[in-house]
């Protein structure tokens, strides 16, 4: 199906005011976005975003890949969860990024019926960005829609980015994700067989076969829930080759806390909140049992009074 048809297939039961982007993380920049369109939008008209299954970098510059912060799916879950009624997901692609501003926004305003439009101040769409704010407010002036402007936002003097928040995610700074997402981080996996070393030591953990677009935490130890069949538990979760056993495949481990059960087949979902550690080599076995140890101990520390509530 091309985004033609997909755009037709939306069918809103009203008028819509439309915000655009990928929306990676749907973070707390984004629900300042959200809520203006929201209080925009009703009583009278149904508020939409209009997102990319894909990054719209990998087709305007080949060969570029982008690690994503949610699939799809979380993301379109994320939206609804935030008052956004209809969420129309295409694939970005050439033929899409060849349509000039004009005719995108014909499309908008015929097959999702826009009436508004709210971007931020350094938006552009069509092809060569040519659709800027100020083309966008005079083709709405003569279409019939209006377009807002809302200024970004900014925590802590940090601007609310999700390639900001890609970054400390693959820096392991999972703490300042989560001041970003409004959320703690969370990676989701299948349960995999492993070498069983964990269980040898005392520490069964579950290996998690993670996508390879999904964006990963950088190696290290890490304070986090582990959410089993919808019951959140205190893990302590590893990342890395595990060189003390001058291992080279990357992992990411999650050792379940005062927990038994056959997790293999089983999808995990991992929340980080805090990274306790890089990873280490130790001398012998012995050492490291150790360190597991102490690193049981602070992962109870870190995730005592942790709730992982979102804030949006």
């Amino acid at each position: 199906m091309n985004f033609r048809q997909r755009l037709n297939r939306a069918s809103p039961d009203r008028e819509t005011v439309i915000t655009i982007g990928v929306f990676d993380g749907v973070h707390r920049g984004h629900s300042h976005l959200l809520r203006r369109l929201i209080q925009l939008a009703r009583p009278d008209c149904q508020p939409a975003v209009l997102t990319f299954s894909n990054h719209p970098i990998t087709v305007l510059r080949p060969g570029r890949q982008v690690a994503f912060i949610t699939t799809p799916e979380q993301k379109a879950d994320l939206l609804h969860q935030q008052g956004i009624e209809l969420v129309v997901s295409l694939e970005f692609t050439t033929e899409l990024a060849q349509l000039t501003a004009r005719e995108f926004v014909t499309l908008l305003v015929k097959e999702l019926r826009m009436k508004g439009l709210v971007i931020g101040p350094d938006f552009a769409l069509g092809r060569n960005r040519e659709g800027s704010a100020a083309v966008l407010q005079a083709l709405g002036r003569e279409m019939g829609f209006w377009v807002e402007i809302l200024e970004p936002m900014l925590l802590d003097g940090v601007l609310v980015k999700s390639r900001v928040i890609r970054q400390t995610i693959t820096d392991g700074e999972v703490e300042t994700a989560a001041r970003l997402l409004g959320r703690e981080y969370p990676l989701t996996g299948r349960v995999v067989a492993g070498d069983r070393r964990g269980r040898e030591l005392g520490f069964p953990t579950a290996n998690l076969d993670i996508a390879p677009v999904m964006a990963q935490p950088g190696d290290g130890i890490y304070a986090a829930w582990a959410v089993v069949d919808g019951v959140r538990r205190p893990a302590a979760t590893s990342i890395g080759v595990r060189p003390t056993f001058g291992l080279t495949q990357r992992l990411l481990e999650v050792y379940i806390l005062d927990f038994e059960g056959d997790l293999y087949g089983k999808d995990l979902e991992v929340q980080f909140v805090a990274k306790l550690r890089d990873q280490e080599t130790f001398p012998n076995l012995e050492a490291l049992v150790e360190q597991i140890n102490r690193d049981v101990a602070d992962t109870r520390l870190a995730l005592a009074g942790s709730g992982g509530a979102y804030v949006p």
